[in-house]
């Protein structure tokens, strides 16, 4: 009886386990110019400058928002049950955990600095040739998200913007990722002004900087200006790094 061929298995594991190290690799020197960034810079004005295209970037910049509730959650030792957003720019990630203390107060406060902090990662790591595995990790980040969206809505923006990352990470070209993440940062940073701009011209009983106030006592202006703080901080690092690739 002849001897049974050997499973090949491994065969095909290997090939696509090498083709995801090498697609999750940083690039070899980084691939930004200056005239590309001053490219990429405008198209980035123009997608927040423009209305229509406003409308949709919004929901992203709501999305890091809410996401940013729920990784400091997890991190503070909370349980992420789920998240919505609303096509007003609104949304809402639900946590379970005790209902006061040091993790409840960190998640409230994560919201409204993560898209700053994100997009300013996002410009300091594509300055750098790191794009592709930021790109991963958000990509990996969107699809453990999937499981907690609770709306048709929510689910659209984030097999999206999972589709558009995945994409870019898979047919990898150095320069475009760098590119891509170089506007995505730009268009965060602005997102999260126009975000915390909006709860300082219309304040709201049910927003962060007031749950913030009812969890520790300290009143809702001054953590309101400690957001300003880091935004202002995460532009600061943005507008260094823009003037370096100039």
């Amino acid at each position: 009886m002849p001897p049974r061929p050997a499973r090949t298995t491994s065969l095909y594991r290997e090939p696509v386990l090498e083709e995801i190290l090498r697609r999750l690799a940083p690039a070899a020197a980084p691939d930004l110019t200056g005239a590309g960034a001053l490219v990429v810079l405008a198209l980035a004005a123009v997608l927040v400058g423009w209305w229509p295209a406003w409308r949709v970037l919004r929901l992203v910049v709501t999305l890091v928002h809410e996401l940013g509730h729920a990784v400091v959650a997890v991190l503070s030792g909370r349980r992420f049950t789920g998240f919505v957003l609303r096509s007003d720019m609104s949304g809402h990630a639900v946590t379970v955990g005790p209902a006061r203390g040091p993790g409840a107060v960190a998640t409230a406060w994560a919201g409204y600095p993560a898209p700053a902090l994100l997009g300013a990662l996002a410009v300091w790591v594509s300055a750098r040739g790191w794009a592709a595995p930021l790109l991963g990790l958000l990509l990996l980040g969107l699809l453990v998200s999937l499981v907690r969206v609770r709306s048709g809505l929510t689910a659209l923006v984030v097999l999206t913007s999972g589709a558009g990352l995945a994409a870019l990470w898979w047919w990898r070209d150095d320069a475009l990722q760098q590119q891509v993440l170089l506007g995505a940062g730009v268009v965060l940073l602005v997102g999260a002004w126009r975000h915390l701009g909006a709860v300082l011209s219309r304040p709201s009983p049910g927003s962060d900087p007031d749950e913030l106030a009812r969890l520790t006592g300290v009143p809702a202006g001054l953590w309101l200006a400690g957001f300003v703080l880091v935004l202002a901080a995460a532009s600061w690092l943005v507008v260094a790094e823009v003037l370096a690739l100039l």
